[in-house]
């Protein structure tokens, strides 16, 4: 990761750390979290943004593209998708946010990919 894109996908991932769903949320529901947290951390964003035939990513903020996964996906269908949305010049890097924790690689051809799995961040609720 070069030093100047890691500061960029800190500040995005940090937004997407404020989020905090329900432990069984609709892929919608996510979806609208993110966007809030993206909106109320002053980042601008794209949703649902077409980076080719068949290939939409959940959100774009800058270069960093945002796919959602509700459950737990299966790894090398994950990894394979990730590459086909790295491919496009117009991503420097990923971040995937998961319901469960999942394997998925640190990097594709060279372009960085990071993991943010909801249930790590849902910790104990206290009234």
């Amino acid at each position: 990761m070069t030093d100047a894109l890691s500061p960029i996908i800190d500040r995005v991932a940090a937004a997407l750390s404020a989020v905090r769903m329900p432990a069984q949320p609709e892929e919608y529901d996510i979806h609208g979290a993110i966007a809030e947290a993206l909106a109320a951390a002053g980042l601008e964003y794209e949703h649902e943004y077409r980076l080719g035939p068949r290939r939409r990513i959940d959100f774009r903020v800058g270069r960093i593209g945002i796919e959602v996964k509700k459950g737990r996906p299966a790894s090398s269908a994950l990894a394979a998708q990730l590459r086909k949305y790295l491919e496009s010049d117009e991503l420097d890097a990923v971040i995937v946010v998961t319901q469960r924790v999942t394997r998925v690689p640190n990097a594709i051809d060279g372009k960085p990919v990071r993991l943010l799995s909801l249930n790590r961040l849902w910790g104990v609720a206290l009234p």
